[in-house]
Parts: C-alpha cells; sequence; structure tokens
C-alpha cells in the first residue's frame, strides 16, 4: 500500500474516532484536532480556556506535533504548568496543501505513538 493511501485511511479513520468521542456529528477539522492535541499535551482536560489561551494551545500542539521532524524541542513547564519549546529549524515555505499533509502526517504519527490508532 503506497504510503499516500495509507495516510489517507489512517488519517479518515482517526478523524471518525475523534469526532465520535469529541463533537456532536459533525466531522472534526485539523484545527479542533490541533486544539485537541494542545489539550492533551498540557493536561488540563477539563479547564475552560480564553481565547489566547486557546491560540497558545494550537501552538504547543504544533510544537509537538512537529517536534520529531526536528523542527521543535521541548525546553520546559512554566509555572502555571505550560509546556513551551523551542525552534531548532525554521519550517521550509510550504504551500497550502504541502502543509496540510505534513500537519496530518504527524498528527496520525502522534496518534500511532499513543496506540490509539493502529
Amino acid at each position: 500500500m503506497s504510503r499516500d493511501i495509507q495516510l489517507k485511511e489512517r488519517w479518515e479513520k482517526l478523524v471518525n474516532l475523534l469526532s465520535d468521542q469529541f463533537s456532536q456529528g459533525e466531522d472534526l477539522d485539523l484545527d479542533s484536532i490541533i486544539y485537541l492535541i494542545g489539550i492533551q499535551e498540557l493536561g488540563k482536560l477539563h479547564q475552560k480556556f480564553k481565547k489566547d489561551e486557546k491560540v497558545n494551545l494550537m501552538h504547543i500542539a504544533i510544537c509537538r506535533l512537529l517536534e520529531p521532524y526536528g523542527f521543535y524541542e521541548f525546553d520546559y513547564f512554566d509555572s502555571e504548568g505550560w509546556p513551551h519549546y523551542k525552534v531548532k529549524e525554521e519550517l521550509p515555505a510550504l504551500k497550502a496543501g504541502e502543509q496540510s499533509v505534513l500537519m496530518k502526517e504527524a498528527i496520525v504519527n502522534y496518534f500511532l505513538e499513543k496506540e490509539i490508532i493502529d
């Protein structure tokens, strides 16, 4: 099976799984899944977040997702328990479609690592 087909199948399986668990009948989009990963990484699952905190959660998720690719490295937890990352390598200029594929691949790998999907 080609890598692209496998990624597509795993992505669809993951979207269905997360949508069933976290939405009311609608498929979660990429940003929603990134947000959920940010909450998971922060570890404060039942907290309400302000708008700027939601942006920060997405940033945490993106850093964590792209860490295995060598773009970010975990640095420390601040006094409130928020993880901080430092840039190791600047992201290359990617077209929107390429960004989407990279993020989907990183998300699938994250959930494979967590053994949520196979």
